[in-house]
């Protein structure tokens, strides 16, 4: 049997110790094929605003200070640096320091980071911040509950370092309730209600995102955080309507599924509990300005935030995206520019997988909607001291780049 971790949701530590989930030590860490690459390889580099860019590491600076002694930030093995707190210390002293400059920001990054290139395609989407129509009180079109996480579920990880979560059920420990036995009414009488929604198909769309903003009958908002999953497997609903022949794999994309359930509300139900997986929700406190806040702990920066798989990429990592391809339309766009890893997600799984935070509106949701990109990634890594100024990376094989993670530095 897999020796487990586990904590539960109590009344004060359940927020702050899921903020740390994918922080705690332990995380599980894997292998990518990486090689380092120049600054000057990053399409786009010299344009990018880069005192903007040392903010947002100053931001993660503070986080990761106020993190518990020990704390694994999560990243592959074969990255040579910059998975564990103690390796952005001097790299935190030095951004503290930097003047709003931008020569002088852009020096910072090319004397303290060393870029790897990920050494396989690359596949990015997107992720919003949605609103939904809600009520705090059920009655007349509100009827669909979004629930708190109960206190009996449990969150722990197994002997490989992977977060899990379920319950105990006759001294095994299990999944929680699935999305159908949810449905049919498991948590009513329990007290968990935090509104009511007019549709089943916005709550998918809100625990589908992890996290949302309800706006009120009288016009006022709510915000929603990720407060757990029921540990059930998580089922695209996209990938359902096509394997019953529903929908063709090329059609799909959140506008379409959306559509499609909207035309078919007899079917519904059937579609939705295909997908056994089901989100739970805390009350957050934030301003219509801030973005949710992610697995790092910090509010997510539209264009700027983006979620990972942190056995391969770890959180603060700064990440330079390029995609190059068509959009919904057919015309050719390119988007290149410098991101950081701050969140997570059940379905971004890989070394060159990542989840583009886009903001919250309309907009957000339609461009979101559409990623489906391929691309480049480049991790870059904090360096335990400042490059020279026109010091060149380190140049190998990729199996070089593998084995100088066994400690030694970048440069």
């Amino acid at each position: 049997m897999m020796k487990r971790r586990f904590s539960s949701a109590g009344l004060v530590l359940g927020p702050l110790m899921l903020l740390l989930a994918g922080c705690m030590p332990g995380a599980p860490k894997g292998r990518m094929d990486v090689a380092p690459v120049s600054f000057s390889q990053l399409p786009g580099w010299e344009g990018e605003d880069h005192t903007a860019l040392v903010n947002m590491v100053r931001l993660e600076c503070l986080r990761i200070a106020h993190l518990p002694a020990g704390t694994s930030l999560g990243g592959a093995v074969t990255l040579p640096y910059g998975r564990d707190m103690k390796d952005w210390k001097n790299v935190c002293v030095a951004a503290s320091s930097v003047r709003s400059n931008r020569t002088e920001a852009r020096q910072f990054f090319e004397s303290w980071f060393q870029p790897y290139l990920v050494q396989q395609d690359a596949f990015y989407t997107g992720y919003y911040d949605p609103e939904v129509s809600a009520s705090l009180t059920q009655g007349g079109e509100y009827q669909i509950p979004v629930y708190a996480r109960p206190k009996d579920l449990l969150r722990g990880r197994d002997e490989n370092g992977e977060l899990e979560y379920g319950h105990w059920v006759n001294s095994v420990f299990r999944p929680y309730d699935d999305r159908a036995t949810i449905n049919s009414g498991s948590l009513e009488g329990k007290g968990l209600e935090l509104a009511w929604l007019k549709s089943p198909v916005d709550l998918l769309f809100l625990q589908t995102q992890g996290s949302g903003r309800l706006r009120l009958p009288d016009g006022q908002q709510v915000f929603l955080g990720y407060d757990g999953r029921n540990g059930q497997p998580y089922v695209p609903i996209g990938r359902v309507l096509v394997k019953r022949g529903l929908m063709k794999s090329e059609d799909v994309d959140a506008q379409s599924i959306r559509d499609w359930l909207a035309n078919n509300p007899d079917q519904v139900a059937s579609v939705l509990e295909a997908n056994p997986s089901y989100v739970f929700f805390r009350r957050t406190q934030r301003t219509a300005d801030e973005g949710p806040t992610g697995g790092f702990g910090l509010p997510l920066t539209p264009q700027r935030s983006l979620a990972v798989d942190r056995r391969f990429v770890g959180y603060g990592m700064p990440v330079w995206v390029n995609i190059s391809g068509k959009d919904a339309q057919g015309r050719f766009v390119t988007w290149s520019r410098m991101v950081f890893a701050q969140d997570t997600g059940s379905d971004i799984r890989g070394a060159a997988r990542g989840d583009l935070f886009l903001g919250w509106g309309e907009k957000a949701a339609r461009i979101a909607g559409d990623m489906k990109n391929h691309g480049q990634m480049m991790v870059l890594v904090p360096l335990p001291e400042a490059k020279q100024a026109g010091e060149q990376p380190v140049v190998g094989t990729a199996t070089e780049v593998m084995a100088a993670g066994a400690g030694q530095t970048a440069r």
